[in-house]
């Protein structure tokens, strides 16, 4: 067995060891916690304050440990878990920001699997440009300057806890860049393909095998038809949405049709119109939006399925909800079980089955969030809505819509507005083209 070298002393047998490495003045240690070995530098380089530090790392370890919290912190996955249980628990409070669920999805899918085994420490511009490259690779594509902005605000959190905690400073700290492609035009549906979109839903949903899958199909049907009246974000928006934020007003019109009755007398059509007022969390904070007569049906049908036993839901859906339902979430199925994770697939399906997931514009695939692009495109064509009135209803900014709607000469739509022409080009049905029928049927 070959002699114990001087600069190696057991402080505790089995469990707390200090040593000195040949270039390095300061001692080392090496501390059993959690069955497996950790190191770390005492920064000490007399024997005796080396070995109360040794010591008191080993303590701290060790109720790190008790405490549910990474025994070592300098790593940068320890550091990241700690950034994702304070926004965890921000999204719990009465004003979650609803961006840290994406900066969450970034640090476990991306920036742990990548950066997780390194110190905070050592990740250096080298280290992020070996991170653009894994992103690329992952995502089998160039990601748009907007996904970029997103991770950089990820990274960015997980920097700012490792530096709340001391375990690092600016000086290690490392610029970020916010490097990406520009954002290309958004896949939409143009009127043709809207009057096929819902046209299709009722027969695909008489299609389902099952009671189950009739009642999921329907409440994704009711979802989209909410996204596409008011352009609302996809996801926590309408998800997170409970009855009592919302408000629904009734208001019966006339209109004097063509032509005479039986008794010669003048023939008037009558309309229930819905307003729904509803308070959602948007992207940054929470504001006000509006749906009309596509939206207040939507709602309609929900109450009808998941509170059968309500007095005349048709005419007044909140008049017996707000007793007694009024924290439950509304876009739920009558179990109240949360049917979301499978949408967007069932979107994706029932839109190939009807020749509408490819836009021929852009050759993208359309997904939820073409319905609030298609919103946009016929306020700005067909309705009228001033931009800044829109900008308010779908939480953006003037900027954002005059970006990602320039195709349109924004300027000019507002000018050219033809009144509330849209509903009633959709609403007007007509032959559904043969190209867009399901070839299932």
């Amino acid at each position: 067995m070959p002699a114990k070298i001087q600069s190696t002393h057991t402080i505790l047998d089995r469990q707390l060891i200090l040593y000195r490495r040949g270039q390095s003045g300061a001692w080392q240690c090496r501390y059993k916690c959690d069955g497996r070995w950790q190191r770390a530098s005492t920064k000490e380089i007399e024997l005796k304050p080396a070995t109360e530090r040794a010591k008191r790392l080993m303590i701290e370890a060790e109720i790190r440990k008790a405490s549910n919290l990474p025994v070592v912190t300098r790593k940068f996955r320890d550091i990241a878990r700690l950034a994702v249980q304070r926004m965890q628990q921000e999204l719990k409070g009465d004003t979650p920001k609803v961006s840290y669920n994406d900066y969450i999805r970034v640090i476990e899918e991306y920036l742990i699997p990548f950066l997780g085994s390194r110190n905070i420490t050592n990740i250096d511009v080298a280290a992020l440009d070996e991170l653009d490259a894994y992103r690329i690779k992952t995502m089998t594509r160039v990601p748009s300057k907007s996904t970029m902005l997103t991770h950089n605000a990820a990274l960015n959190r997980v920097f700012d806890e490792g530096k709340k905690r001391g375990f690092l400073t600016d000086v290690d700290r490392p610029t970020l860049e916010s490097k990406g492609q520009d954002s290309k035009r958004r896949a939409d549906f143009s009127m043709a393909e809207v009057r096929a979109l819902i046209a299709g839903f009722y027969p695909w949903i008489d299609r389902a095998r099952h009671a189950s899958s009739e009642e999921s199909r329907s409440l994704m049907r009711d979802y989209a038809m909410v996204l596409l009246d008011t352009g609302a974000r996809p996801g926590v928006e309408l998800l997170q949405l409970k009855w009592r934020q919302i408000s629904v007003t009734t208001e019966l019109t006339s209109k004097r049709l063509e032509g005479v009755d039986d008794e010669g007398e003048p023939i008037d059509a009558l309309h229930l119109n819905r307003t729904v007022m509803m308070s959602v969390s948007g992207k940054n904070k929470s504001r006000d939006m509006v749906g009309m007569q596509r939206t207040g049906l939507a709602i309609n049908n929900i109450a009808m399925r998941n509170y059968p036993d309500l007095k005349r839901p048709i005419e007044d859906p909140l008049k017996n909800i707000k007793a007694f339902a009024k924290d439950d979430f509304i876009f739920r199925k009558k179990d109240k079980s949360d049917p979301s994770p499978s949408f967007q697939k069932m979107f994706a399906s029932y839109l190939e089955e009807h020749g509408l997931l490819l836009d021929p514009k852009t050759n993208q695939k359309r997904v939820f969030y073409s319905l609030r692009h298609t919103y946009a495109t016929l306020a700005l064509t067909h309705d009228e809505v001033p931009i800044h009135t829109l900008a308010k209803q779908m939480g953006t900014s003037v900027l954002m819509i005059e970006k990602h709607y320039s195709h349109l000469d924004v300027i000019k739509a507002i000018h050219q507005l033809r009144g509330n022409e849209s509903r009633q080009l959709i609403e007007a049905g007509g032959v559904v083209d043969d190209a867009y029928r399901s070839n299932r049927a």
